[in-house]
């Protein structure tokens, strides 16, 4: 398989990492795109794949194309390919909002498309991609980026209307689990933990709690219930953040976070 990145952020860098690693494909057989020259430079000695500043010449040299531009550009990039485009070629999105419809009125033609969201901790290979696809992409062909996209963490196929709630609950979760542990942390150094170790502590609680519900298979409210003993330190805390709010704010912040997604 041929594989071609039309952009190379940090979302690529990490697909591409994850890819190599496994060893799914060789480095020859990629080739990826990026608009400055330093940004090329970049790639190319990272990752050791051919790189050019030619779109085009990406799609022409690729059975697989990543569309990894940010969406406002996507409509740019279409145009720009999308002659080049052929019927026996997948395309790859992974931007938010960018639908199916959309995706083939811009290219104005039939074109096989697998529409993902990933997330960022596909940076050390602990990423969520949630998948579907348009009825020209084959089960083998959506099998085939599947394989890619597990290279760098978890994949889960949903149907289309989904994928903006995939947004909320994987593709921007981070940032508020990223708040989380600095508020843990924020407030263990005010106890007198050390910074380092402070976030140390708090990353690691959320790592491993988060194992927890993956590995044990039981409701997160039952894992909650295990560590609260009775008028014991965990239940006051449980309270404070139930008075406060904590399950209310989250699912108002992933509410607007779908919203916002829906009107890219």
């Amino acid at each position: 398989m041929k594989l071609g990145f039309i952009g190379c952020g940090n979302m690529a860098g990490a697909m591409l990492g994850g890819i190599l690693k496994a060893g799914l494909l060789k480095k020859e057989d990629i080739i990826a795109s990026a608009l400055h020259e330093e940004s090329r430079e970049r790639i190319g000695k990272e990752f050791g794949i051919t790189v050019t500043g030619n779109n085009r010449e990406v799609v022409e040299r690729s059975k697989v194309v990543v569309l990894a531009v940010k969406p406002q550009f996507y409509e740019e990039v279409i145009t720009e390919v999308k002659d080049a485009v052929t019927e026996a070629q997948v395309i790859v999105t992974i931007a938010p909002g960018k639908t199916v419809a959309w995706l083939t009125e811009v290219f104005a033609k039939p074109v096989k498309i697998v529409r993902t969201m990933p997330n960022t901790p596909a940076l050390v290979g602990e990423g969520m991609t949630g998948v579907c696809k348009n009825e020209l992409v084959s089960e083998a062909e959506l099998l085939g980026v599947n394989k890619l996209l597990g290279a760098f963490g978890k994949v889960e196929e949903v149907p289309e209307y989904l994928m903006e709630a995939v947004v909320s609950v994987s593709g921007s979760s981070p940032a508020y689990v990223f708040m989380f542990i600095e508020a843990m942390a924020d407030a263990a150094v005010r106890e007198g933990i050390p910074r380092k170790k402070a976030y140390k502590f708090a990353a690691q609680a959320v790592l491993g709690s988060a194992k927890m519900v993956l590995e044990t298979g039981m409701h997160p409210g039952e894992l909650k219930d295990m560590v609260c003993s009775p008028a014991g330190t965990t239940i006051e805390a449980v309270r404070v953040l139930e008075e406060k709010g904590l399950r209310s704010a989250v699912m108002e912040a992933m509410k607007e976070c779908t919203k916002a997604a829906k009107s890219l």
